[in-house]
Formats: structure tokens, C-alpha cells, sequence
């Protein structure tokens, strides 16, 4: 048995401390669906034809990841810390840049690998787009990247017909992996204002629905601009509902913070070099009990292994939050579908030009009557305002009031960087003019019956 002060301590190791730093970077993942144009599976060996052309092409990059099969699914460029990868599965790429103290940079070797990358597929039918789910998921072969840790994620989420003692709905989708993407930022934040960083943050939630959503789960669903909360949200991810999601609740201080981290459930550890899963619990409960049963893989098959508790199984916490605090120091903001990639810059934009404008961001919301204090949690909101259309209690001329106060606010914070930043935000102004985000820009589309290659084509130029 780890006694709790020991799980504490160590909670506060891994997460906090790493925040007491002076660092002003920021990092950027950007994960796209692959699409085969012959509406026909993704070819995964064309794929690999492209991983390899790719690495010709830019020398520095180097094999960072291979599968069971011996094809690669990583490379990185140790030069600037640059990662185009696989996620999940070899139906969608990312583009996780290396961290950076501006923009414009990133913008520029994303714009790069991403053209570059696009128009190899292209070569055999294939393209790439910029939407939150595959909108030709249906024709695809949804299997994940035979890898420790993706078949281990996969399996994780396929165990949701285990969970039958809890009150629960799950999807029916736990491939969602393979099909789903998002836009992620990641900033480095002081210790001082981590608090602050997280609950005023969270509040905003509903505002970043509003202004990105962009997962239409086509054929069904259609009244959904952003289905990606859905699917993680009744996934054995969010066996604990404290593990997905937003903050309900605000920190006062640091040890409230660490009291909700030892709240979350933990499905997964690791012992030379392999994954063992077992049902998700809550981590001080993992940590009360001489062994775990969970289950291994192991030559093609999983078999049951009893692990015992160790306290640096820590690492293995996988919280998937709307923010989500790392390891390296960084506040991660991870609810945000992938956006068309023409406008891929404008999630960090927002995030980065509200970073050093807490208060000002808290007093907009503290004072708002527009969409906040009607009786509504920010979760509660943001799962209306995920929908085709407002609720009947919001005006919507002065919800688009609200969103431009604070999408002026994030374009002040960048403006006193003086870097002309604030570009990168013109897309949201668009949005907020035609009262639309991407997401319910496709449901239009589908209603009045148009193609769905047009917004796919649409979507993909850069």
C-alpha cells in the first residue's frame, strides 16, 4: 500500500513543480484526416510510400517510432524538436511543432510539411481536410496502429462492455480515435497564475464552442456542430466523469487543484517496455492495493498479469481534459476540433493572446447575463452550444457580442506582443459576422443537399 501524502507528493512532482519556470513557449499539435478520394479504405501502404518520401525530402527527420509490422509511424527532427506522426491509426496524420516563442514560425513549417504532405497523397487520389471527424470514416478500415500504445488505447476503450455495475451510457464507437482529430495548444504557465489560468479558462468553454466547433459525425448526428465531446464523453474514458470534460468547480489554491488530481481514475501502467491494462479506478484506490489484475499483450493475443503498484506509475495518468496540466510545465488545451487549414493558427492565437489577460477575460464573463449566470454550468452551456442552433433563452446578436469582446480581448494580447500576431485571429471575426463556425457551416451544407467533396476541397487548401 502508497500512503495518500505519498501519492500527493509525488502529484505535485510530476505536474507542479515542473510550473515553476520562467518559459513563454508555445506548442502546437495538429491532427488531420486522411481521405481516399475513390470513396473506397484509406490505402495504408500508400501511406508508407509517403512516411518515406517524407523523410527524403526533409533529411533531419529521423524514425522516431516503427510498428509491430516494421512500418513508421513516427519521425522527428531532433533539430527543433518537429514531429509528423500517426494518430492512432494510419488514417489520420499529425503535426506536432516543436516549441516555439511565436507564430509566425510554426505557421511557416506547418504551411510546408502540410503542402508538401498534401499534395503526395494527391499523387494517388488521396487528400487531406480540415475537419474534426473523417467525413469518409464509413469506407475506412478502422484499425490502430499496431503499437504498444495505440493497441493498448484501443483496447482500453473496446472494454466498455465491462463496465456493466455503473449508470452509464457508452457509443458505440471505440474506434473513435481513428477517425476524430483535434487542434491542441500547449503554453507554459507559472506556478503563480496556474490557478487562475485553469478557472477562468474553463468558464470560456461555451465561447470555444461557439467559435471552432468543426465534428459533424456525418449520417448521424446531424444536429451537432461538434460530436468530439460526445465521443469521449460516454467512452470508458469517462467511466470517471472527472477525467474528461471541463472544470465544474474553482480552485482556490494548489491543493485543491492536487485534491482534484487525486480524483481521476488511472486504466493503464507500464512494465518493461509494455502496457498493461486494467478497469479504470480511482488513483488513490489503485495505489491502496497490493496488486492489480489487468491484462498484457502479448504475441498476438492478451493474457491476465497482476501488477503491483509503484509510486512513479504516476507518469501513466492519461486525463483527457478540455485543459489538461503536463508534465513539462505546460497548460494543454485540448477541446478544440481541427480547424480548415487555412485558419489552423487562429486556435493558438486565442488561447495565447488571452494567456496574460486573465482579468480582464474574468471580469467579461463575471458580468455577462448573455449566455453565464441563467443557471448554467460552462459544461451545461457548451453542450448547448455545440447544436445546429442557440437555446431560445440566448439572444443571438448578443451572444456574438460576447464572443467578439473576448476574441477583441485575445487580439489586445497579442497586439502587445508586437509581433502582428493578431492576424491569425481574422477567421474568428468571420465567424462571428455570419453568426457560424466551420462545424455548422458543413450541416448547412449537408441540409440544402450539396456535395461534400466541395467542403472537403474547401476545407484541405491552405
Amino acid at each position: 500500500m502508497i500512503s495518500r501524502n505519498l501519492v500527493r507528493d509525488k502529484l505535485y512532482e510530476e505536474f507542479i513543480k515542473p510550473t515553476i519556470q520562467v518559459k513563454n513557449y508555445i506548442g502546437i499539435e495538429i491532427e488531420i484526416p486522411i481521405i481516399n478520394l475513390n470513396k473506397q479504405a484509406v490505402d495504408f501502404d500508400v501511406v508508407h510510400k509517403i512516411t518515406s518520401k517524407f523523410q527524403r525530402q526533409y533529411c533531419d527527420f529521423k524514425k522516431d517510432g516503427i510498428d509491430y509490422d516494421g512500418n513508421v509511424f513516427a519521425l522527428k527532427n531532433p533539430k527543433n524538436d518537429d514531429i509528423v506522426c500517426y494518430d492512432c491509426s494510419y488514417n489520420n496524420i499529425e503535426f506536432a511543432m516543436g516549441k516555439e516563442k511565436e507564430l509566425f514560425s510554426i505557421n511557416d513549417r506547418f504551411c510546408d510539411y502540410y503542402s508538401f504532405v498534401k499534395e503526395s497523397f494527391e499523387e494517388f487520389n488521396h487528400t487531406l481536410t480540415g475537419m474534426g471527424i473523417n467525413p469518409y470514416r464509413k469506407y475506412n478500415v478502422n484499425k490502430p496502429i499496431p503499437s504498444e500504445r495505440y493497441l493498448m488505447l484501443y483496447h482500453h476503450l473496446k472494454s466498455f462492455k465491462n463496465y456493466n455495475d455503473i449508470p452509464m451510457f457508452f457509443h458505440k464507437y471505440p474506434g473513435y480515435g481513428m477517425f476524430s482529430s483535434a487542434s491542441q495548444v500547449q503554453l507554459d504557465v507559472q506556478r503563480d497564475n496556474l490557478i487562475k489560468t485553469i478557472n477562468v479558462f474553463s468558464k470560456i468553454e461555451p465561447i470555444k464552442a461557439l467559435l471552432f466547433s468543426n465534428s459533424v459525425l456525418i449520417e448521424a448526428h446531424n444536429h451537432l456542430a461538434c460530436f468530439r465531446d460526445s465521443l469521449w464523453e460516454y467512452s470508458t474514458h469517462g467511466v470517471n466523469p472527472h477525467n474528461i470534460g471541463a472544470y465544474d468547480v474553482d480552485f482556490n489554491d494548489i491543493d485543491d487543484l492536487q485534491s482534484y488530481m487525486e480524483s481521476l481514475n488511472i486504466y493503464c501502467v507500464m512494465r518493461d517496455g509494455a502496457y498493461i491494462n486494467f478497469p479504470s479506478m480511482n488513483l488513490l484506490d489503485y495505489f491502496s492495493r497490493d496488486y492489480v489484475r489487468g491484462e498484457i499483450y502479448c504475441n498476438g493475443e492478451y493474457r491476465k498479469i497482476d501488477v503491483k503498484p509503484c509510486i512513479t506509475d504516476i507518469k501513466y495518468l492519461r486525463p483527457f481534459k478540455f485543459i489538461n496540466l503536463t508534465f513539462r510545465g505546460t497548460v494543454e488545451f485540448r477541446s478544440i476540433c481541427t480547424q480548415p487549414i487555412k485558419d489552423s493558427m487562429c486556435v493558438a492565437a486565442f488561447h495565447l493572446g488571452l494567456k496574460d489577460n486573465l482579468d480582464e477575460l474574468s471580469y467579461i464573463v463575471d458580468n455577462d447575463d448573455v449566455i453565464y449566470h441563467n443557471g448554467y454550468t460552462a459544461s451545461e452551456l457548451r453542450r448547448l452550444l455545440i447544436r445546429d442552433e442557440v437555446p431560445s433563452f440566448v439572444d443571438e446578436n448578443d451572444l456574438c457580442r460576447l464572443c467578439k469582446d473576448i476574441v477583441d480581448l485575445a487580439s489586445e494580447g497579442l497586439k502587445e506582443r508586437g509581433i502582428g500576431e493578431e492576424i491569425f485571429l481574422n477567421p474568428l471575426y468571420q465567424r462571428i459576422k455570419k453568426h457560424t463556425n466551420p462545424g455548422k457551416d458543413l450541416l448547412q451544407s449537408i441540409y440544402a443537399d450539396n456535395e461534400i467533396e466541395k467542403i472537403i476541397k474547401e476545407y484541405g487548401d491552405i
